[in-house]
């Protein structure tokens, strides 16, 4: 795979996992089920040489040249959060946008492309190009390296958007951007390498997990800056478990949501033993019955083994959670028993709330129709004690479990309404606001000294986005009808902005100040919208206020009496006296 490859060699003795079963399935999508499931059946997803380690962490440049293609387009999830790669490479697309009409034009037409195949979810809507960029060669291929037949059917939907991504990389030269920062990309592998291996580690030690060399099963970890932080991507191929995340801009703390992560490597460390003993798994189908009004997908209403493997991966989960709290320290030197008697205190009410939450995850999950949790959490404890490893007490849980009565008991749980989505299944996630995406959202809500306030801060930060600060201050001018200060504040964008849709909405502004003006200055208004469309950041109603600014004069709501209505953009209520500017304005995407 093209990147910097950081396998999990320091630790490959324990990383490197085994397991007696062969086959697979999976609680991901339906497209990633695995019919046959030896390593040679299928094609193989991200491929990577033979004799590599089972656990892996990667950076890939298809994924790369697809992810920065969709923020060329307007993906702009969580930019507050992500890594400061991201908005590194998204100033170098928009500079070569700038600079060539070939770019913009093979930009729109990726662009166009994109927006047709949109759907409903954002995890969906990123994942399908995800699936296709782990099949795909690098630059100056990039072509998927096996049959579009053997392709997953959400990359196969958008295949061919390639031809298309090749001229846009061309124009904009996307492989050197890739070089220019790929120091970068491998910093971000370092900082994720760490926390990554202390967590398969501790996984395993918790399991008991046997060690043994590479069996053809792989769990891989990509990661890609470009995309939100808050989403995770999770595919399971056969018998390759990919998961792509994004670092985040935090400091401290895990750079990614290893939390998920550690839940997909939960799937690749247990799927197989669960599967293994499938002929257990008729006796245990009427729990199915018992979650049919839980808020669960149908996959895990109509699969028992996918029920039940989730389930002990849950009760994994909670009998390993660890509160926020800190651990207490137990003094370095100890006279008298009084110099203990606070430490085991402590302990006590720390050991005493750990087990609460942990109760409370499990009767949380219950409730969300993992309904075999609390069996599994409790036969995990008698492990525990006995020491041995889940390998060894697998059929046990299995055929041990009485399912008559944990049907009643599933059947007395009163399930909540919603259940957060499946990290195999990611959906949009909601976010916190802060900084210029908060003064949009003051601004937007009529506080216009609320988003004053973000913007001066925003523009007295030396790093600060200045250019998108003085784009607010100057619509805060026009709501204060202030035109000429908005007219200079506009200007002042144009110089100090970088990002496509800021500057066009700039000419645009600018064009209807001069057409409103008295007496209307008409020439530079019709400029100032060839201008925008110049810019071209690809957004349809952008074209369309543009293209009815040079078709005729711009008319505002309170004169437009006249037979035709005004002309139809994303900004109808336009007012460079003011009035109904915070109406009209819909920040950039």
């Amino acid at each position: 795979m093209a990147g910097c490859v950081v396998a999990v060699t320091a630790l490959n003795a324990v990383l490197a996992t085994d397991c007696s079963a062969q086959s697979s399935s999976s609680s991901a999508p339906q497209e990633n089920r695995a019919v046959d499931t030896t390593p040679t059946a299928r094609p193989r997803a991200a491929q990577i040489e033979k004799g590599g380690a089972a656990v892996t962490l990667e950076d890939s440049e298809p994924l790369f040249d697809l992810a920065a293609a969709l923020n060329a387009c307007g993906y702009d999830a969580d930019l507050d959060k992500s890594a400061p790669v991201r908005a590194a490479v998204r100033a170098d697309m928009n500079e070569a946008l700038l600079a060539s009409e070939d770019a913009r034009n093979s930009r729109d037409a990726l662009c166009a492309y994109i927006t047709k195949h949109h759907t409903y979810d954002l995890g969906a809507d990123v994942g399908q190009y995800v699936s296709l960029a782990l099949y795909l060669s690098p630059l100056p291929e990039l072509t998927p390296n096996v049959s579009e037949l053997d392709l997953p059917p959400q990359a196969a939907a958008v295949v061919n958007v390639l031809p298309l991504l090749r001229t846009f990389a061309n124009a904009v030269d996307l492989h050197f951007i890739w070089i220019k920062h790929h120091a970068e990309y491998e910093a971000l592998l370092q900082r994720v390498h760490d926390p990554m291996t202390q967590m398969i580690l501790n996984t395993n030690i918790y399991l008991h997990q046997p060690v043994s060399s590479y069996d053809g099963r792989r769990f891989l970890v990509l990661i890609e800056p470009m995309l939100s932080p808050s989403l995770t991507n999770a595919r399971i191929y056969g018998t390759d478990y990919i998961t792509v995340t994004s670092p985040d801009n935090r400091p401290e703390g895990d750079p990614v949501r290893m939390d998920e992560i550690r839940h997909i490597y939960l799937h690749y460390v247990i799927e197989p033993m669960v599967y293994s003993h499938n002929a257990a798994m008729e006796r245990i189908q009427p729990m199915l019955r018992a979650v049919q009004d839980a808020p669960l997908e149908f996959f895990y209403k109509s699969d028992v083994e996918a029920l039940l493997t989730e389930c002990l991966i849950k009760a994994i989960e909670a009998r390993t959670f660890v509160i926020a709290q800190p651990v207490p320290r137990k003094p370095a030197v100890i006279h008298t028993r009084a110099d203990e008697d606070p430490y085991e205190t402590a302990m006590a009410a720390y050991n005493s709330e750990t087990a609460l939450e942990r109760l409370r995850l499990v009767d949380s999950d219950e409730r969300q129709g993992w309904t075999l949790t609390g069996y599994f959490f409790h036969v995990l404890e008698l492990m525990e004690k006995s020491g041995d490893g889940l390998r060894d007490q697998i059929a046990p849980m299995v055929y041990g479990m009485d399912v008559g009565g944990e049907e009643r008991h599933a059947r007395q749980i009163i399930f909540v309404k919603e259940a957060p989505s499946d990290p195999l299944r990611p959906a949009q996630k909601q976010r916190t606001l802060a900084g210029l995406d908060l003064a949009e959202m003051d601004l937007a809500k009529g506080d216009d000294a609320a988003a004053a306030d973000l913007a001066d801060k925003e523009m007295l930060t030396p790093s600060g986005d200045h250019g998108r600060a003085q784009y607010i201050l100057a619509r805060i001018d026009l709501l204060h009808a202030e035109p000429e200060k908005a007219q200079e504040g506009f200007q002042a964008t144009l110089k100090l902005s970088k990002d496509p849709r800021t500057l066009a909405w700039s000419h645009i502004y600018l064009g209807r100040l001069y057409d409103t003006m008295i007496p209307p200055d008409r020439d530079r208004a019709v400029a100032e919208y060839k201008a925008a469309l110049q810019v071209r950041d690809s957004k349809p109603d952008t074209r369309l206020a543009a293209d009815a600014g040079v078709a005729k004069p711009y008319a505002p709501p309170h004169s437009a009496s006249q037979a035709q209505p005004p002309p139809q953009s994303d900004d109808k209520d336009f007012d460079p006296t003011g009035k109904k500017e915070k109406e009209a304005y819909k920040p950039p995407q």
